[in-house]
């Protein structure tokens, strides 16, 4: 029977004890019943998590592969989820770190609508990183932010993504904000274009309001003229993510942020794995570009860490297209071309609070960035 399935690491006494986990794994993230009263059939056989191995990794670590019939997630994201770490991420030593999808799972979850590829094509950027300015900072007016935007676009930047922080705050509301950051990037746009320059900026709203108008929002930020969105999962969820991903009227590429989720990877004993949240999760559910802390940053993410991620953005094997990791938090551009040999083209370099040093000259600061990760036009 073709499951796909989940690898956790777990925390046990023995082997006995960490078969026993395993079972409890399986058990709680599908059924929830008493293993003894399981109904024999169809339940036990297709809808029951199967625990495929379990090995002794020493220091008290075992791995465990739980396989899961898709029969038992249906066809929404929610429910994937419920069935990947659900019940078991409140069971003490126990930490998801790999996805390994089957047939059923790529049918039903398709990723995101643009991926790696298509951001080379939306931005015109043939080769390179992209370099990302963030709009901040949070208490800004509006017409502050726009010109930020405009300054930074104007002198070549691939990505004006705004600030997390910034969402439908009284100084510079999610409309008024967004429609004048909109047409400052289109303004720069036209700039570069009547200078022959093939590409363009691509100006991501981040999201603001309550749980139930992150549609509406999104489509206001279409309206005005936003090139993507940026979404926290952390605060709305993975599958506001994924509606916005599925809905073809949209069209519109999405960065995801980790704002509120550290506490899914700091712990080693609980949560997801790193390369497993901000990589296969993200990518799961559409994300285009994934955020994350880069190492050496404020955060504390290590480079293993950090190369986890970016593994699983780029696996030809993972749901839908390989998708654009962004390394930021505390970078600047003096690290640039370090992190342009790590990283490599296929990401989105992230400069915040750093550019605003530069005040008026931000845009030199911008070239800068752009001579550390390369890059030319199609």
């Amino acid at each position: 029977m073709d499951r796909f399935s989940v690898t956790y690491r777990i925390r046990a006494d023995d082997d006995a004890d960490a078969n026993v986990r395993a079972e409890a794994i399986a058990i709680e993230d599908t059924l929830e019943i008493p293993r003894d009263v399981v109904p024999s059939g169809y339940i036990e056989d297709v809808v029951l998590g199967n625990v495929q191995s379990v090995t002794a990794k020493g220091n008290g670590v075992w791995t465990a592969n739980i396989g899961y019939h898709i029969d038992a997630v249906g066809r929404e994201l929610p429910q994937l989820l419920n069935v990947i770490l659900g019940n078991a991420s409140i069971l003490r030593g126990v930490k998801a770190v790999n996805l390994i999808p089957n047939d059923d799972l790529r049918t039903r979850f398709s990723g995101p609508r643009f991926g790696a590829a298509g951001l080379r094509k939306l931005t015109g950027r043939a080769s390179g990183g992209y370099v990302c300015p963030v709009i901040k900072p949070q208490g800004s007016t509006s017409e502050t932010l726009a010109q930020l935007c405009y300054l930074t676009a104007v002198a070549g930047a691939d990505i004006i993504k705004e600030d997390h922080g910034l969402a439908n705050q009284d100084a510079a509301p999610f409309q008024e904000r967004v429609k004048a950051c909109a047409s400052a990037v289109h303004q720069a746009n036209q700039e570069r274009a009547g200078q022959g320059d093939t590409s363009r900026a691509l100006y991501f709203a981040n999201i603001g309001g309550h749980g139930d108008q992150v549609r509406e929002f999104a489509y206001r930020a279409k309206d005005a003229g936003a090139g993507g969105l940026l979404v926290i999962p952390g605060l709305f969820g993975f599958d506001a993510i994924n509606r916005l991903a599925q809905d073809p009227d949209l069209d519109l590429p999405i960065m995801a942020h980790p704002s509120h989720l550290g506490p899914y990877v700091l712990s080693p004993d609980h949560g997801y794995g790193h390369g497993m949240l901000f990589g296969q999760l993200m990518r799961l559910a559409g994300a285009d570009i994934s955020v994350f802390p880069n190492y050496g940053g404020r955060f504390g993410f290590t480079q293993e860490e950090c190369t986890q991620i970016v593994e699983a953005c780029r696996d030809q094997k993972g749901i839908g297209p390989a998708i654009l990791p962004s390394p930021g938090g505390g970078m600047s551009v003096e690290r640039l071309p370090d992190m342009a040999q790590h990283y490599g083209e296929d990401c989105v370099y992230l400069l915040g609070g750093s550019l605003l040093r530069y005040g008026d000259k931000i845009g030199d600061a911008i070239r800068e960035m752009r001579v550390g990760v390369g890059g030319t036009n199609a």
